[in-house]
């Protein structure tokens, strides 16, 4: 067979009935097409030009990437047909790689743009710049949030200096409606220069698994540093998970996008306004069972008080339903930052975790802790606030790396916080730690405590101090019982090295029996909450069961004298 006759394999449908489509009105008696009706067919090729300019090929290569289409990842994100804009398409395809839209998600409007990576990578030349930066004030202007789907491979080279001034005009736009309306950001595929900054200036960034973003890719640290690493080592989402550069992992592309859904479900549109309001049928009087649960059995342990607990369960018993969304959960577990509902309000949750490193408060705590409170405090989220730390982590590493600065930073937010706060006292809380935690001084509406809380200058540590005269005394006579012991156990017919032996053991158990009463004696008279009590350092004691109720009815009480609106007033410097 020649090889001219050979079948050669195409991705077009032989089957495909071709569309004529004629301009007509209804019941218009028939006429010959004329000028006008060549224009009508010129602007519906323009009209379906975006949604058909990647063509069958490119949408397969994307698909083979295990990647949708941006028509695809509106599709899923949207409740109905989105409303396209900016649709300028020019000969060379200017700005055809970006999609700029208005969709609905859960009956809310939203603003929207994703890049096409079918047509030249989803790189931005400067009308790209434009459209984003035109959508960016369209949403300030009319306050709704923001949603990007982000999979570009930067600045469109052959665009010259117009591709990077396409990224000023959008990073200058961005910021500038930063604290105006939320934003939601997904990286999808690979970004890198542009594609990692932009995202990273919306409130929260969502990474799926196996994509990339960063400032260079691979081949670049290997031709500048001789450094071989692979796309995950340098910007996988579990890299940037530690950082605080993502806020979210999941597995895929349509996990992603059903994030973004969740997550708008707790956010306001914009800053003069309160999070969605979601009546609920789980009573504010709901007994809290579980937590007395939890602390019972923690607290009767062998390890007593110094017993960690996982505070991510105290949250879920607190939230209507026991539902509730972690902000970067994979980022310094020993705090935990949250978004729940107690009778139907948002609430924002921001806890110390002692089942991971004792609750203390290191930068990355810190850091984490700051950023979520700012962001609450933009946009009107009420904050409860639960401490159990044993205090900052002190060392050299910690030191260096600047927790002076990153625990300043947290304490700056939460003395800025304007919505209504509230401190719960779960076990300790010691020195540095409880100063800085959102107190009555630094501006809490209610300070409450649990019966275990235990409150002081400094930890068990504290009894080297407030006890120094006791322990000098037990020490200093560590050497005459010590010689007593010795020579009544060879009296009782021991030999020297078995009389020496037995008396260091005796005076050893004596001397661990006296620290251990004066540990007691600490934790009777001074690490407990009755001193801050009397003090009305705290308002009140609580039981663990009836957490829920108490919170959530005096939560009500502050948000009905709340008036949401936009932060006003001396902006304090940052970090």
């Amino acid at each position: 067979m020649s090889t001219d006759t050979q079948p050669v394999a195409s991705l077009q449908n032989p089957f495909a009935e071709i569309e004529n489509l004629e301009f007509v009105v209804p019941g218009q008696i028939a006429t010959k097409p004329g000028v006008y009706e060549k224009a009508l067919k010129a602007g519906h090729e323009l009209q379906q030009r975006p949604r058909n300019a990647a063509g069958v090929k490119s949408i397969a290569r994307q698909h083979q990437k295990k990647r949708m289409t941006i028509w695809e990842r509106i599709q899923v994100l949207t409740d109905e047909e989105p409303t396209i804009l900016y649709q300028n398409w020019g000969p060379n395809l200017d700005g055809a790689s970006l999609v700029t839209a208005i969709i609905r998600v859960n009956g809310r409007d939203v603003a929207l743009y994703g890049h096409d990576f079918t047509v030249r990578a989803g790189s931005m030349d400067a009308t790209n710049g434009k459209k984003l930066a035109r959508l960016f004030e369209l949403a300030a202007k009319r306050r709704i949030p923001l949603v990007g789907l982000n999979d570009s491979a930067g600045a469109y080279i052959p665009a010259g200096v117009g591709g990077l001034d396409g990224y000023a005009d959008a990073f200058t736009a961005l910021r500038r409606i930063s604290g105006v309306v939320p934003s939601i950001m997904c990286m999808f595929g690979f970004n890198a220069g542009g594609g990692s900054y932009l995202p990273r200036q919306g409130s929260f960034l969502i990474q799926p698994h196996d994509t990339f973003f960063g400032l260079t890719g691979p081949g670049v640290v290997k031709s500048v540093l001789g450094e071989d690493v692979t796309p995950d080592e340098l910007g996988g989402p579990r890299v940037h998970s530690q950082s605080g550069v993502n806020d979210f992992i999941v597995p895929d592309e349509v996990a992603a996008l059903k994030k973004v859904r969740e997550l708008l479900n707790y956010l306001p549109s914009y800053n003069g306004e309160m999070a969605p309001f979601q009546p609920s049928s789980d009573p504010v009087s709901r007994k809290t069972w579980d937590i007395d649960i939890l602390l019972k059995k923690a607290f009767n342990s062998p390890s007593g008080f110094n017993t960690p607990i996982d505070i991510s369960i105290l949250i879920q018993q607190l939230c209507d339903h026991g539902d509730f969304l972690e902000i970067q959960p994979e980022r310094a577990r020993n705090t935990v930052t949250a978004l729940g509902r107690m009778g139907g309000h948002v609430i924002g949750f921001v806890a110390n975790n002692s089942a991971v490193a004792s609750g203390q408060i290191d930068i990355g705590a810190a850091y984490k802790n700051a950023r979520f409170i700012r962001f609450c405090n933009l946009y009107n989220i009420p904050v409860i606030f639960l401490e159990d730390t044993t205090g900052f982590l002190p060392g050299r590493e910690q030191e260096a790396g600047g927790i002076v600065q990153a625990g300043r930073a947290m304490l700056d937010s939460i003395v800025d916080l304007r919505t209504p706060r509230i401190l719960v006292l779960v076990r300790n809380a010691f020195g540095g730690a409880y100063a800085s935690y959102n107190n009555y001084p630094t501006g809490a509406d209610l300070v409450v405590a649990l019966p275990t809380t235990r409150l002081a200058v400094m930890g068990p540590a504290g009894i080297e101090y407030v006890y120094k005269d006791e322990l000098r005394a037990i020490r200093g006579a560590v050497a005459g019982k010590l010689a007593a012991a010795e020579q009544q156990q060879r009296d009782a017919g021991l030999s020297e090295s078995e009389a020496r032996a037995a008396a260091r053991d005796l005076v050893d158990a004596w001397v661990k029996a006296e620290e251990a009463d004066l540990s007691q004696r600490y934790e009777r008279e001074l690490m407990n909450p009755n001193e801050a009590l009397s003090l009305g350092s705290i308002s009140q004691i609580v039981m663990p069961s009836d957490l829920r109720q108490l919170l959530a009815e005096n939560m009500e009480f502050h948000l009905r004298h709340y008036r949401p609106e936009p932060m006003a007033g001396i902006q304090r410097e940052f970090h």
